[in-house]
């Protein structure tokens, strides 16, 4: 008698394999209609896109005083519980490069932002701490460098429509962000702030000085 897990894995096995069966045939089908089509004598792009049109116009405020380039390799891999990976399953490394700026925003400002002594031509400033922006993914530079599918994913994208890779650029904007956030990026920003501010005061006579952030 044939214990009661063992038919259990083999019905499991079965399936799978006529899952892949169908899909081979599928795929030999597609290809043999082909075969018969006309081939093609080129194709010509023609771009009908209208222009652009303006829909808002906004005043910044930020004084972006720093970047910070990035690059990572995101590593996803898609497991499927009890099967191979020969057989299902995929794995893809993703390069991404992209930049983040870091930024003062004048809006955040105190009322006491600035402290003119025209007695000693001194200026004290207190700024806002920096912020970091969004980051910014360089398509030209970001790519799929490697996947790995098994069987079934392989003949399945065959006959599918292209992956979307839109959860690859979210996780690299993720570890992108990340890595900025301790980079330093923010207090770099800071000092580059203050050193614009410091030569235009100075042209005027002024000499600045920096409050603690906080007071």
């Amino acid at each position: 008698m044939i214990p009661s897990g063992v038919r259990v894995v083999r019905k499991k096995w079965i399936g799978v394999l006529a899952v892949v069966v169908l899909v081979v045939a599928a795929a030999v089908v597609g290809i043999g209609v082909a075969g018969w089509l006309p081939q093609s004598p080129g194709t010509d792009t023609v771009d009908r896109s209208q222009p652009a049109v303006l829909q808002a116009v906004r005043d910044l405020s930020e004084y972006h005083a720093a970047a910070g380039d990035y690059q990572v390799v995101v590593d996803i891999e898609k497991d499927v519980r009890y099967v191979p990976a020969e057989i299902a399953g995929e794995r893809t490394l993703f390069v991404a490069a992209g930049s983040v700026d870091a930024f003062v925003d004048f809006r955040g400002l105190a009322d006491n932002a600035l402290t003119v002594d025209e007695q000693h031509k001194t200026v004290q400033v207190r700024l806002p701490k920096a912020q970091l922006g969004k980051p910014n993914l360089d398509n030209q530079r970001s790519y799929v460098y490697r996947q790995d599918r098994g069987l079934f994913d392989q003949l399945s994208a065959l006959v599918s429509a292209p992956e979307d890779q839109r959860e690859f650029y979210t996780a690299a904007e993720k570890k992108i962000s990340e890595a900025a956030q301790k980079s330093g990026l923010t207090d770099r920003a800071e000092k580059n702030t203050l050193s614009m501010l410091t030569g235009m005061f100075s042209t005027l006579g002024y000499h600045v000085t920096q409050a603690p952030q906080g007071r």
